[in-house]
């Protein structure tokens, strides 16, 4: 696990964070967020593919999210709708991470971020999710 990525991950939550909440334009949000972490060891890059990427697809995303939710999705936290979209995104997108890569990570930026109980939901949601979108390597990795 890249920590340049792990930093990515963690700004891309904010950003996501900051966008739901207020809307506020793609490229915006990547320049306020990458301007002050120029000395910081974030993988710019990929930062910015998942901003682009849950945005342009935050609809897909919460309907690829939608069925396995218990509570409708505008219940869901907001920190925990950003971590499972940009979780669903690496899922969905990047079949390079490893599907245990992207829980893990997932979890982590849940116990940063999140409510108390938070990474035990997100974990869940993550979980079946993996296990509907990428069978095979669950399979392949549980034998």
């Amino acid at each position: 696990m890249s920590k340049a990525r792990n930093g990515a991950r963690r700004l891309a939550v904010q950003a996501l964070y900051e966008w739901q909440m207020t809307g506020t334009h793609e490229k915006d949000i990547k320049i306020r967020f990458l301007e002050d972490k120029s000395d910081k060891k974030i993988d710019k890059e990929y930062f910015q593919e998942l901003i682009s990427g849950v945005i342009n697809k935050a609809v897909e995303l919460d309907e690829t999210i939608t069925p396995f939710l218990k509570r409708p999705l505008n219940e869901i936290d907001r920190v925990e709708h950003a971590i499972l979209r940009l979780s669903t995104y690496e899922l969905v997108h990047r079949r390079d991470i490893p599907y245990r890569v992207v829980i893990n990570e997932g979890v982590e930026l849940a116990k940063t971020f999140g409510g108390e109980q938070g990474h035990k939901f997100i974990n869940g949601i993550l979980d079946k999710l993996a296990n509907s979108l990428r069978s095979g390597e669950a399979r392949t990795v549980r034998k």
